[in-house]
C-alpha cells in the first residue's frame, strides 16, 4: 500500500514497452557507467597506464553487481551522484579502486550513457517503425481499388481509394523512418574528453603522447559501439545532438497524431476503425458506444511529444561557455520522457494498423450519396457535347443541386439530382448518358495505379532491405 502513496509515471507504468522502460531505468544507467569505466581502464591499459588484469578482471566480476543502497548512501554523504557510484563500485572491487574512472569527469559516464540509451532508444523504435509499415504496405494493397469519398476542408470531394489514403500515412512513417535511420548512422560518443573537452588530464597521464590521447579515446568508442566522435566539446556534448534526437521523435509524433485523428475522423463516419475486442468497453455510461480510445491515446502522447521538442532548444541556448549544471535536471526528464512516449505511440501504432477494420458498404453508401453532386462536372461537359450551351446548362444543375441538397438538409430525403436532371429538357441527357457519368471510375484518377507504383517502388525496397529485422508483436494490455 506504501507503494500506492508514490507518484508512478504512466509512461512507464502503462504505455511504453518494458524494453524501453528498462533502458531509461536506474538499472541500466549505472550498469552502462560500469561498463564505461571499465572500457577505460582497458584502453588505458591496452596504451600502457599501470593497471593490471587483476583489477580489469575484478571489475568485469562486479559489474552486475549493482550495490545501489551503498550509491545512494554514498550520495546523501557527497551530494553527487557520479562519485557515489565510484565508491559504491570501489567497495566492491578494492583492487582496482583506484584506478576506477581514472582522468575522467562526470560526464564521460552521464554523457556517454545518455547516447548509449538513445541509440538503442532509436533502434527499438525502428524496429516498431518498420513493422507499422508492414502492416499498412498489407493494408493499401488489399484496399488499393476500394473507392473512397475523399474529403478536403472535412467536405466531401473527389473519391479516392482507401488504399491511396492508406499510402498517405505509409509517405509520412517512411519519412519518419528514413530519419531515424540518418540519426542513428549519425549519432556521436563524446568520448573522453575531461573536465572542459581539452583532454588534459589524459594527456598529463600519457606523459604529452597526444597520439596515445586520440587511440584512448577511439578504443572506448568502439568498444562502446559508436563509430563517429565528437572532435570538439567542452566538458558535454553539444546539447544540438539532442535537439536533433528529439526533433525526428517529435516528426514522428507528427506523423501518428495526423494518422490517428483521420482515424478517428473515419470511425465517426462509420468507414473505419481501429480494432475493438469483445470484452472492451466502450462507456461506462453508454453501452453502445466504440469509442477509438487508442487513436485517442495516440493523439493524447503525440501532443505531449511535440511539446517536449521545446526543451532541449532552451537547453542548447542557454549552456554557458564551457559547462552549465542547469541542463542536468532538466535533461533527466525530457529525454526519458521522450523515448519513452514515442515508444508509447509506436506500440499503439502497430496495434492498430495490425488490424484496421473497414466498413466497404457504409463506404459505398457515403460515396453514392455524394456522387450526384460530383459529377455534375462530367454532366455539364457531356451535355455540350451533344449541343447544349455551356452556361444554360451550368445554370439548370446549379439549381438543381441546390434544390437537392435543400431536401436533404431540411427533410431528410435521399438525393434526387440525378433524377431531375434527367427530366430537365435543357440539359438533354438520357438517364443512361447521365449513368455512364456517374461511374466511379470517373473520379478516382490514377488513385489504385499510385497505390501499386508507390508500394512497388517506395515501401517495397525498404522492407527488403530490412527484411531481417524482427517483427514487433503489437499487444496492447491497457
Amino acid at each position: 500500500m506504501d507503494d500506492l502513496k508514490k507518484y508512478h509515471s504512466p509512461l512507464s507504468d502503462r504505455y511504453a514497452s518494458k524494453e524501453m522502460a528498462y533502458l531509461f531505468s536506474p538499472h541500466f544507467k549505472y550498469l552502462t557507467w560500469r561498463k564505461l569505466w571499465i572500457a577505460l581502464a582497458k584502453a588505458q591499459k591496452t596504451l600502457g597506464l599501470p593497471i593490471t588484469e587483476a583489477q580489469i578482471a575484478q571489475m568485469q566480476k562486479e559489474e552486475g553487481n549493482l550495490n545501489l543502497a551503498a550509491a545512494e548512501t554514498y550520495e546523501k554523504k557527497f551530494r553527487h551522484d557520479v562519485m557515489a557510484h565510484i565508491h559504491a563500485f570501489g567497495d566492491l572491487c578494492p583492487e582496482a579502486k583506484g584506478i576506477i574512472h581514472l582522468g575522467a569527469t562526470s560526464c564521460y559516464v552521464t554523457d556517454n550513457a545518455d547516447l548509449i540509451q538513445m541509440r538503442e532508444g532509436l533502434q527499438i523504435l525502428q524496429s516498431k517503425i518498420l513493422q507499422a509499415i508492414r502492416n499498412l504496405h498489407t493494408f493499401a494493397h488489399k484496399h488499393a481499388s476500394l473507392s473512397c469519398l475523399s474529403f478536403t476542408h472535412f467536405q466531401p470531394a473527389q473519391p479516392t481509394t482507401v488504399g491511396k489514403r492508406a499510402c498517405m500515412w505509409l509517405q509520412d512513417l517512411l519519412m519518419d523512418f528514413a530519419d531515424m535511420e540518418d540519426r542513428l548512422g549519425k549519432i556521436r560518443f563524446l568520448g573522453v574528453k575531461g573536465a572542459t573537452g581539452t583532454q588534459s588530464s589524459f594527456l598529463t597521464l600519457f606523459e604529452e603522447d597526444h597520439s596515445k590521447v586520440k587511440k584512448l579515446e577511439q578504443l572506448v568508442a568502439k568498444e562502446m559501439g559508436f563509430s563517429h566522435l565528437f572532435p570538439i566539446s567542452g566538458q558535454t556534448y553539444t546539447r544540438k545532438q539532442d535537439i536533433q534526437v528529439t526533433s525526428t521523435l517529435s516528426s514522428f509524433a507528427a506523423s501518428t497524431h495526423k494518422f490517428a485523428t483521420d482515424l478517428r475522423l473515419l470511425s465517426h463516419l462509420k468507414e473505419m476503425e481501429e480494432p475493438f475486442e469483445e470484452a472492451q468497453v466502450g462507456s461506462s455510461a453508454m453501452p453502445h458506444k466504440r469509442n477509438p480510445i487508442r487513436s485517442e491515446r495516440m493523439c493524447a502522447l503525440a501532443r505531449f511529444l511535440i511539446s517536449l521538442q521545446e526543451n532541449p532548444l532552451y537547453t542548447e541556448s542557454t549552456q554557458w561557455l564551457e559547462r552549465s549544471l542547469d541542463d542536468s535536471a532538466n535533461r533527466r526528464l525530457y529525454l526519458p520522457q521522450a523515448f519513452l512516449t514515442a515508444d508509447a505511440i509506436a506500440n499503439l501504432l502497430c496495434n492498430i494498423t495490425a488490424d484496421m477494420i473497414v466498413h466497404p458498404k457504409i463506404i459505398e453508401k457515403h460515396l453514392f450519396e455524394e456522387l450526384p453532386f460530383l459529377a455534375s462536372e462530367q454532366i455539364l461537359m457531356k451535355a455540350v457535347k451533344k449541343g447544349k450551351d455551356r452556361q444554360k446548362v451550368h445554370e439548370r444543375l446549379r439549381i438543381h443541386s441546390l434544390e437537392s441538397s435543400r431536401k436533404i438538409k431540411e427533410q431528410g430525403l435521399s438525393n434526387d439530382l440525378l433524377e431531375k436532371i434527367a427530366n430537365d429538357p435543357e440539359i438533354g441527357l438520357t438517364s443512361q448518358e447521365i449513368q455512364e457519368q456517374t461511374q466511379v471510375k470517373h473520379f478516382i484518377g490514377r488513385a489504385a495505379e499510385q497505390t501499386q507504383e508507390f508500394l512497388k517502388e517506395e515501401v517495397d525496397p525498404i522492407l527488403e532491405k530490412y527484411q531481417n529485422l524482427q517483427a514487433y508483436l503489437s499487444k496492447i494490455e491497457l
